[in-house]
């Protein structure tokens, strides 16, 4: 199986793909820029869903739905939002069709009287309803997340990392404070970060997006940028500070503990399913996906070997007590027992489909009391004893988390350098990697770069070199170092 998969050295791109279809993690759809989501890549996404979703809770969040169809005249409301997304939006004129010879077609008489948006984000419907939920102090803050689905109309498509429709969860939270928002903003890039790093053993750099960069209509937007191994930049989580810039689009006021009618302040951020396209690129080889164990649909796959009926009963009543102690201790196990399929097929499955540890065990393994132990990370194997092999199995599965981490952190340390001159950086970004370098904070220069390079600064680090220095490009003056990258 894994001759099925392109070096990532021969063609990243196909690699990627070839990857995505072996571990059987989603398909092309028939309409193009869509994907479906096969079970595999589905169960991933759940892990992280879940895995957010407590985090989200833990802070302080509810879950709540709102309209897939937003009223064009919703988005006029904020200017620098419509423009931001005006080129993106899918647009519903119509309500209905009719049979026609055979076939059906658009019935001219159904026109809605005002067009609606398929949300490409959901600002401008949540603060529509805002406006009802809020009247005094202490309505706020309100804390809501939403898990939905959004339509953004990419021309450039590619599975997980950008595509039409996508999944994602949507935070948007109303505050009485500026104060009370911006924490608020931070609060959730922290937890962003956090999952990113230990659940993904994605290390990621924290950072404030440059003017040209902003989520249309915030005031400031915050990131997590990872570095992917083709040496390309991921922008992994958004949290932007919004201002009021809503609450007065949507006229959403609150009467303070004074009397005084005031707008409320708000934050939004969000994470989606190329979140999978992260994980894929960070951790993966040319066998195969590689997954961290804490969001593997399967921690552990157990595989027997046997040439007969007898020695499939014998492995199989040996195997029993392993499997229901590896569930009662919290891990994911699978006993791979289809008999239609042999071990070095399986084997080459699950490698593909990036189960962190595979486990062997054969007649003679039976009657050693031992079992063979494979990680999926380095494929190293071991054999091990039955006797206390649980408990192995879990700190392994530790062991894996950590090391996958260390390994995608050396990884990026290795390619991020730090340059003083323009001439310096061109030569350097055709390396690929992270370039922090000093920029004269001016959009023309930031275009500039962009246009002569491919590059673009990631993010301003919130805990990069705040040594001031000199721009570049231009000499002008630089309070820091901001980070540049080619990206996805």
């Amino acid at each position: 199986m894994a001759k099925r998969i392109t070096n990532r050295s021969d063609d990243y791109s196909q690699w990627y793909l070839d990857v995505i279809k072996e571990a059987k993690l989603a398909d092309h759809s028939p309409v193009r820029g869509c994907m479906v989501i096969r079970p595999n890549g589905f169960a991933i996404w759940e892990n992280m869903k879940a895995a957010l979703d407590e985090m989200f809770k833990e802070t302080g969040h509810e879950n709540a739905y709102f309209p897939l169809f937003i009223p064009k005249s919703f988005l006029s409301k904020e200017a620098q939002h419509v423009e931001g997304f005006a080129k993106e939006c899918a647009v519903i004129t119509h309500s209905r069709l009719k049979s026609v010879d055979g076939g059906v077609e658009v019935d001219p008489d159904s026109r809605l009287d005002e067009e609606l948006i398929v949300r490409p984000t959901s600002e401008t419907i949540i603060w529509d309803a805002y406006r009802g939920w809020i009247q005094s102090y202490r309505d706020l803050p309100i804390l809501i997340n939403q898990w939905a689905n959004v339509v953004r109309w990419e021309m450039r498509t590619r599975l997980f990392l950008r595509t039409m429709e996508f999944l994602w969860q949507e935070g948007h939270t109303a505050h009485a404070t500026e104060e009370e928002a911006v924490e608020e903003t931070l609060r959730m890039l922290e937890v962003y970060r956090t999952f990113a790093e230990e659940y993904m053993a994605m290390p990621v750099i924290t950072g404030v997006k440059t003017a040209s960069e902003r989520f249309a209509g915030a005031v400031d937007t915050y990131c997590i940028e990872s570095l992917m191994q083709d040496g390309k930049a991921l922008q992994a989580g958004t949290s932007h500070f919004l201002g009021q810039n809503f609450a007065k689009a949507f006229d959403v006021k609150f009467q303070d503990q004074d009397g005084e009618h005031k707008y409320v302040w708000a934050t939004s951020w969000g994470v989606s399913t190329r979140l999978v396209g992260g994980l894929i690129m960070t951790h993966s080889d040319d066998n195969g996906l590689v997954l961290p164990p804490k969001l593997a649909p399967v921690q552990a796959v157990i595989v027997p070997i046997y040439r007969s009926d007898e020695e499939r009963s014998a492995v199989l009543e040996y195997a029993e007590p392993l499997i229901k102690e590896l569930k009662a201790g919290g891990v994911s196990v699978k006993l791979d027992n289809r008999d239609n399929f042999k071990p070095g097929w399986k084997f080459a499955e699950h490698e593909a489909q990036g189960v962190p540890i595979r486990i062997a065990i054969g007649p003679r393994d039976v009657q050693n009391n031992k079992l063979e132990v494979a990680r999926r990370d380095t494929l190293e194997k071991q054999l091990i004893s039955m006797d206390g092999s649980a408990d192995v199995i879990k700190n392994l599965l530790i062991t894996i988390q950590s090391d996958l981490f260390e390994a995608a952190k050396k990884s990026r340390e290795e390619r991020t350098r730090h340059v003083d001159t323009y001439e310096e950086f061109k030569k350097s970004i055709e390396e690929g990697g992270f370039i922090y370098a000093h920029w004269d904070g001016t959009e023309e220069t930031e275009a500039r770069i962009k246009e002569e390079t491919k590059a673009t600064i990631r993010c301003i680090p919130l805990n990069g070199d705040k040594t001031p220095g000199n721009c570049m490009v231009t000499g002008n003056k630089s309070d820091q170092k901001v980070l540049f990258a080619r990206s996805y």
